[in-house]
């Protein structure tokens, strides 16, 4: 069961729910989802020197990766062909029998403007800021805001809590984040980590 405004509202009330800060709830709650806004910092690559990205190399990672924090007045430039890491303002708690889909919102697709690549779902039990995977489809730059509603998060009802949800119980390797993270993928136990 996908959560309704008044769903939305009432667990926000409630408290199992959170998401921070949420300082226009009328503006941002919509019909069946709720809006997030753009965070000040990116994370771009760069063109490396190297032959191409090995998964399990996280020294390769920080070779290409660039952090980028626009100031409060300024803005982001998303050039075509463009792929950086943003993030949501907001920081998110998603109860165990909860998860959430990350969306784009439909204004920004009609400009050519994608939120996520792969990454939409933040599993029962994550907490952190969102990390969006932000690409230009267009043959236009686009001027992007920090603060402005970049995208959307429809909640879907479980049918039952999860019996492990997304934390340190389970070696969740982007728990707590703030600001884009960059891939962590070397830990996973196909390349030698314990997820």
């Amino acid at each position: 069961m996908i959560l309704s405004d008044a769903d939305i509202a009432r667990r926000l009330e409630e408290g199992d729910l959170a998401i921070e800060p949420l300082d226009d709830p009328e503006l941002q709650i919509q019909p069946a989802s709720v809006d997030l806004r753009l965070g000040r910092s990116f994370l771009e690559f760069q063109h490396a020197n190297i032959a191409c990205i090995h998964p399990e190399s996280e020294q390769e990672t920080e070779e290409y990766v660039e952090e980028t924090t626009v100031p409060r007045d300024g803005e982001y430039v998303l050039h075509p062909g463009d792929f950086v890491l943003g993030t949501t303002r907001e920081r998110v708690e998603i109860p165990a029998d909860l998860i959430a889909h990350v969306e784009g919102r439909s204004s920004l697709g009609r400009l050519a403007v994608v939120v996520h690549a792969t990454a939409g779902l933040c599993d029962p039990g994550y907490r952190g800021q969102i990390t969006l995977e932000l690409s230009n489809l267009g043959r236009a730059p686009v001027a992007l805001t920090p603060g402005m509603r970049i995208s959307q998060l429809t909640f879907t009802e479980l049918s039952s809590p999860a019996e492990r949800p997304y934390g340190a119980d389970r070696g969740s390797k982007y728990q707590d984040q703030s600001g884009p993270q960059a891939s962590k993928i070397e830990g996973d136990r196909e390349f030698g980590g314990d997820q």
